[in-house]
């Protein structure tokens, strides 16, 4: 498909067809970014997705017991 940049302010853009919008998943926010001398449109990621996926709680919740505690009487040392 063909189509002309118009000039907006100082910028120029493209009118973007509901069809191709619709196909791609486009919606009002978007990615921008260049590859050589393409620009490519992507849909915005959902920031952190994919951060739990193969989680697993741990079996016994006592992780923190078998640490040594602070000795709160003992000075530090810089």
């Amino acid at each position: 498909m063909h189509t002309h940049l118009r000039k907006i302010g100082n910028s120029k853009g493209i009118i973007i067809p509901a069809a191709f919008l619709e196909s791609c998943s486009l919606s009002n926010q978007v990615d921008l970014s260049i590859e050589g001398k393409t620009l490519v449109i992507q849909s915005l990621k959902k920031l952190r997705s994919g951060w739990f996926d193969g989680y697993r709680e741990e079996m016994e919740d006592n992780t923190w017991n078998d640490m040594l505690a602070d000795d709160v009487n003992e000075e530090w040392e810089w």
